[in-house]
């Protein structure tokens, strides 16, 4: 199993750990400048002590009389013959005196000694060096005292600003927690910390992905049950009449209206599926398209129609005409056009295919010698299952131009439709939206 962790908990961690890391570090360091200060601050101390005496024995405070064993200093001084003259101590020290600093132990205490000689006299102090040590460490312990209370009100203030900093997070995970299981809404993305603002702005964009499949789902479903019904009623009605035909030629033509209803009704299915899938498609990068080759090639699957019809499919010469788009998409879509052009158009007619460009855009013209539309329906030809009054006598689901303009608006293309000026049916331009390079070469 995958081990969860918090990032609040990850954060605090390894922030309060770096505090104390840093305070231990600091405390440490003032520990040991306090000792060495202290350290230097006594030395001191003796000298002046030393240098203070130069002129003869000094009153001596209490505690360097000779009957208190527990004096933290002992003074000697000889004479210049070098009998001693003064001893503040009963536990006296060699007598002999190293000038300058010196460590003496005597008896198992250890002392820190500082001699100086004059014409008449030779000055020895010495301290003890445990209650030195003692004072020391009080010293040193005082030094870090402000970093014991630093440390825990630094730790205090980095929680705090921790759990602030979070807040937005766990705003936005109430925000997907609470909402209902249909609300594909976008989550707000202000006041958001820049490291989060993209994860939130990729769930929206996920979010209305998902919405967009949804959305075809429900469509598809709404138009299947639509529009299957009557065809499967059909159906129905034909196998009936089939079951009760009693001569040969009546159960022909039954069977023959239930091949063609059974056909109507995979043409229908295989339509519903295309729009399904165009709608529900991810926004996936489009790539650099020879339009010249996709014409080409739609026309060359189009040609055993057109053969089955005898009429007459052509293509204008054309030169390599590229656009930015999804191939299999376009494929679908031209297609479409050729396939509608072609159910239109009367036996033995003719439908011409053009590769032009318009204003610097690619553009595709597809011309029949079909009934055309009539002006006011050619709006409404674009709804789905909407069929003009011309194309009402020719089987059909209504979805092919549908289609094609979902397609076309996926690629930000238009579809436009007019009377065919040379073969006096319909016209059908598909243009597409001319990029910078194309107004250049224009």
């Amino acid at each position: 199993m995958t081990r969860s962790h918090s990032l609040r908990g990850r954060l605090l961690g390894l922030v309060l750990s770096a505090i104390a890391v840093a305070a231990l570090f600091q405390a440490a360091s003032a520990y040991r400048g306090a000792l060495q200060q202290a350290d230097e601050m006594f030395d001191y101390h003796l000298q002046q002590m030393a240098y203070a005496m130069r002129s003869g024995v000094p009153s001596l405070p209490e505690p360097l009389q000779p009957e208190d064993d527990d004096a933290d200093y002992v003074v000697q001084i000889w004479g210049a013959n070098g009998v001693q003259l003064f001893r503040s101590h009963r536990n006296a020290l060699p007598p002999r005196a190293v000038l300058g600093f010196s460590d003496v132990v005597q008896d198992g205490t250890h002392y820190r000694v500082y001699s100086i000689q004059t014409a008449l006299q030779t000055i020895q102090i010495a301290q003890d060096m445990s209650a030195r040590q003692a004072r020391a460490r009080a010293l040193a312990v005082r030094a870090m005292l402000p970093m014991a209370w630093m440390a825990p009100l630094l730790m205090l203030a980095m929680w705090w600003a921790i759990r602030h900093s979070l807040k937005p997070l766990e705003r936005t995970r109430r925000q997907v927690a609470t909402r209902a299981a249909d609300d594909l809404s976008p989550l707000a993305e202000d006041e958001l910390p820049d490291e989060v603002r993209p994860l939130v702005h990729e769930l929206n964009l996920l979010f209305g992905r998902v919405h967009t499949a949804f959305h075809a789902q429900k469509s598809f479903v709404a138009n299947a049950a639509h529009e299957l019904r009557s065809p499967l009623t059909a159906l129905k009605l034909q196998a009936q009449a089939l079951g009760r035909a009693h001569d040969a030629p009546t159960r022909d033509l039954a069977v023959h209206r239930l091949h063609q209803g059974i056909d109507r009704a995979i043409r229908l299915m295989n339509q519903l599926l295309v729009l399904a899938r165009q709608e529900s498609a991810a926004d996936t990068p489009p790539e650099r398209l020879n339009l010249q080759q996709l014409v080409q090639q739609a026309v060359e699957e189009a040609l055993p129609l057109a053969q089955e019809k005898q009429m007459d499919l052509g293509l204008a010469p054309s030169e390599p005409t590229w656009v930015m788009g999804h191939a299999d998409a376009l494929r679908i879509l031209l297609r479409n056009l050729l396939d509608n052009a072609l159910k239109y158009s009367p036996e033995q007619g003719q439908v011409d295919v053009a590769l032009c460009t318009e204003d610097g855009a690619a553009c595709v013209r597809i011309d029949d010698s079909g009934p055309g539309i009539s002006a006011e329906d050619r709006e409404r030809v674009f709804d789905r299952f909407f069929r003009s009054a011309e194309a009402s006598n020719i089987s059909g689901s209504g979805l092919g131009l549908a289609i094609a303009q979902a397609i076309a608006q996926a690629h930000g293309a238009q579809l436009r439709l007019s009377a065919s000026p040379s073969l006096g049916g319909l016209r059908v331009e598909l243009v597409f939206s001319a990029t910078p390079d194309d107004q250049k070469k224009a």
